[in-house]
């Protein structure tokens, strides 16, 4: 899995006064969780940019003063109007202890029901996924070629390597919906089945 390198500043001052200040400054309040006690640092906004607003998984490598520790986002916070980024919660990766990382769904191949006129709905774009930190995937990948009108891809669908799927087992992943104009295959095996005898009788 990737890694970005992010250079932080020890916050000392704590509390929503202190956070507020950082945000006017450009800077994001962060914690930094799961080591023996939390980290409190800020960053410039720009610094989370390759982190936070791509569709990869990735870690960070967050250096404050002379502590350098792997870490992977928790959790974030943006402002309700203007979407901007205010606060990241951090898990701190220790060998040998697990942790929960939203890992993106990536599709491969063009589903035989969108050839069939079917449009294609992908319900979660990322999976819940708890593992130990080397064996957390950079993404789930998924082929969807023979992926028919009405069907879909479930959790329970996926076989996990190394790691342990969160999500219920009967959440839809990706579905084909029906579109005005789509011929499933199923209603074309039935046209055919039921021209057979027709042309039979006509032979005859």
């Amino acid at each position: 899995m990737k890694s970005v390198e992010i250079q932080g500043t020890l916050r000392t001052e704590l509390g929503s006064k202190f956070a507020q200040a950082e945000r006017k400054a450009g800077n994001v309040p962060c914690v930094i969780y799961g080591g023996e006690t939390p980290i409190h640092f800020s960053a410039p906004v720009l610094a989370f940019k390759s982190l936070v607003y791509t569709p990869e998984a990735k870690t960070a490598k967050i250096t404050v003063g002379d502590q350098t520790v792997e870490a992977v986002i928790q959790d974030m916070q943006f402002h309700p109007v203007t979407d901007v980024l205010m606060h990241i919660d951090f898990i701190q990766l220790i060998d040998g202890k697990p942790v929960t990382m939203d890992i993106p769904v990536v599709l491969h191949g063009q589903a035989r029901g969108v050839l069939n006129g079917g449009k294609l709905k992908m319900v979660l774009r990322t999976l819940s996924v708890r593992a130990l930190p080397n064996e957390l995937p950079d993404s789930i990948d998924l082929d969807i070629t023979k992926l028919r009108i009405g069907k879909s891809i479930r959790v329970s669908d996926v076989v996990p390597a190394g790691y342990e799927i969160l999500n219920a087992d009967t959440a839809v992943i990706v579905t084909i919906k029906k579109a005005r104009g789509a011929v499933d295959d199923d209603d074309e095996e039935e046209e055919a089945a039921a021209e057979a005898p027709a042309a039979e009788a006509a032979a005859e």
